[in-house]
């Protein structure tokens, strides 16, 4: 017997897709409540391989959803909530409606909510899984903690997200986690690791919010996504805390003394006070345990192995970096954004504070003598103390990239700053490095420690002197001429008549020459012809000797030649592509070194003029 036909359309992507309104329809809820439950689950649409087939026949646009997603979806006990706040909303509205203001305040007082725990748990099986996705979280929640209340953004999102934020980054004082900062024109961009796991996340600069600039914006979905992560990061911070011991919710070390000096001021709320102090980040958090916080020391089996050296040498950079700003008391001046420059010297275990009527939570004031740094970022600070250093808040951020502490001399006010390298760009083989990189990877190899920079700026300063000098004099020596051109102009009045002879003979003599040079090429040719034999003669040859460099060179060419000749046609393309990448890669190379002389020749020319101007 033969088998049964099977009609068109009841197997393979037809019934592995589903439209958005079918699925819609299959779970009986509303177009902004499926977003929502979407959004929670973490289902995303899907691009079918043959949309024609996953629509049966139908070429019309349409959003597809896999089939299992969507069943996975009907088991969630958040859409019964959905449906019970439905309901809610209709008994609420019918209070109001007929004025029973003690129902209306009883229904608010029982109105459903929803928990999100168990989500978490199915989206994030390990905690490793949830810091892999932590980045999109870091990113909203931190945007969201500076955004004002409005229609759209409830004000709790925004406090929470606040909150949350500042223990994140308590954490990583405490941690000392922070690995890369970059100012970059979006935000300032960190990088931190904990527990072997990168997380990268943006933080916009704290400017005032335009609502014209974010009206095609639907903060609607935003808030369902930062929803979902302000329970994740509440469920990370726990994690991360109780994982050094410390207390969660966070505590202060020093919160008694802290009490009492802000309560002289008593710029907030005393339950705002809390809050503002932990935004401070300028005190230690404390432990459960009264023990210190860090890591314990992990002896390690001594093996006379390359790989345990250099793991230990790793080991011991990698403390070193930690402790970069350790003895070093920054001041951070009004004019200077206090947060991102407070949270990079606290994570690398230098102390900072600031004027006490910027923020609660100052340690020290701007006359303390011991202070080895001050932020500023105006040309020339009122009252200067010779005790300490001052300079701009770039100089922070190079020594967090560079792993080392610069000289402070580049980055005194009204310097003209050295360019903001990225720490997140890689250079390979081929690709323009410019020359402040490799100034930088110099001295971190303890080539050079800046004297030679200094030497070969000092040196092309002698060099512009030499050529302004050389330039005088020409400018002298033609002043001088002129004079002299002066004097002849009399003496060659009455020496008219001669020089004209002297000219006509001058002209014929090169009227000869030019005929003589002119003398076409047969001519030429007839003359070496009527050699007679007996003239031509053979020399001894020369020998063309070859170095061995050249010798190697010439052979590993001709190795390459022969190599890329034997390559199969099928994969030749693929060598040709690779091949046409590398020497874009190295046209782009030249066209960027090439601009960087053209950028060092303007500079040098701006300077001559300035000194010419300035003399």
């Amino acid at each position: 017997m033969g088998r049964l036909m099977q009609k068109k359309y009841e197997s393979g992507a037809a019934t592995a897709y589903i439209t958005r309104n079918r699925a819609i329809n299959y779970l009986q809820i509303s177009l902004p409540d499926f977003r929502r439950l979407c959004i929670l689950k973490g289902v995303y649409p899907r691009e079918p391989k043959n949309k024609k087939k996953a629509n049966k026949g139908s070429t019309a646009p349409r959003t597809f959803y896999l089939m299992k997603d969507i069943q996975y979806l009907s088991h969630e006990p958040i859409i019964n909530k959905f449906r019970e706040f439905k309901v809610f909303v209709r008994k609420l509205k019918k209070a109001f409606a007929k004025a029973e203001h003690g129902r209306a305040q009883t229904l608010q007082e029982n109105k459903p909510v929803y928990k999100l725990d168990h989500i978490i748990k199915e989206r994030y099986p390990t905690f490793v899984d949830a810091l892999r996705d932590l980045d999109d979280c870091l990113c909203l929640v931190f945007l969201f903690a500076t955004f004002p209340q409005t229609k759209n953004i409830p004000g709790d999102f925004v406090q929470r997200c606040r909150h949350l934020s500042v223990e994140f980054m308590n954490f990583i004082v405490a941690a000392r986690a922070l690995r890369k900062v970059f100012l970059s024109i979006k935000g300032i961009y960190y990088q931190v690791e904990m527990q072997g796991q990168v997380v990268t996340w943006l933080v916009p600069y704290s400017f005032g919010f335009n609502a014209k600039a974010c009206a095609d914006v639907d903060f609607r979905v935003m808030a369902h996504f930062v929803e979902f992560y302000i329970t994740m990061l509440g469920f990370v911070n726990f994690k991360l805390y109780t994982s050094l011991g410390l207390h969660y919710p966070p505590k202060l070390t020093f919160e008694a003394k802290l009490k009492d000096d802000d309560e002289k001021n008593a710029y907030c709320l005393e339950s705002e006070a809390t809050g503002e102090r932990l935004a401070a980040l300028s005190a230690s958090l404390a432990s459960v345990v009264t023990q210190s916080t860090e890591e314990d020391e992990v002896e390690l089996d001594e093996f006379e192995d390359s790989r345990t050296q250099e793991a230990k040498q790793e080991e011991e950079k990698e403390k070193a970096f930690q402790k970069l700003f350790n003895g070093l008391k920054v001041f951070v001046s009004r004019e200077v954004p206090r947060e991102p420059v407070v949270f990079a010297v606290r994570s690398f275990g230098g102390e900072a504070s600031w004027d006490r009527s910027v923020a609660m939570g100052a340690a020290f004031d701007e006359s303390d003598e011991t202070i080895t740094h001050q932020i500023v970022d105006r040309p020339k600070p009122d009252r200067q103390y010779l005790s300490r250093y001052y300079i701009q808040p770039q100089w922070l951020f190079d020594c967090v990239n560079a792993k080392m502490l610069l000289p402070v001399e580049d980055y005194f006010p009204g310097v003209v700053l050295p360019p903001h390298l990225s720490p997140f760009v890689e250079y390979k083989e081929g690709d323009y490095v410019p020359p402040e990189k490799e100034a930088l990877s110099r001295r971190q190899q303890g080539l050079d420690t800046g004297d030679a920079v200094a030497k070969e700026a000092e040196d092309s300063e002698e060099e512009d002197e030499n050529e302004e000098e050389e330039g005088q004099e020409e400018e002298d020596e033609e002043i001088d001429d002129e004079d002299q051109e002066e004097e002849e102009v009399e003496d060659e009045d009455d020496d008219d008549e001669d020089d004209d002879e002297e000219e006509d003979e001058d002209e014929e003599e090169e009227e000869v020459q030019k005929v003589e040079k002119k003398t076409p090429l047969k001519r030429k040719q007839d003359d070496v012809s009527d050699t007679p034999p007996s003239s031509i003669k053979v020399k001894e040859g020369k020998l063309d000797y070859e170095d061995a460099s050249s010798k190697a060179n010439r052979e590993e060419w001709e190795a390459r030649k022969l190599a890329i000749m034997m390559i199969p046609k099928k994969r030749k393309r693929l060598f040709e592509k690779l091949s046409k990448r590398e020497r874009r890669k190295k046209h782009e190379a030249k066209k960027l070194t090439a601009k960087r002389e053209e950028f060092e020749k303007s500079q040098k020319t701006m300077k001559k003029k300035q000194r010419l101007s300035n003399n």
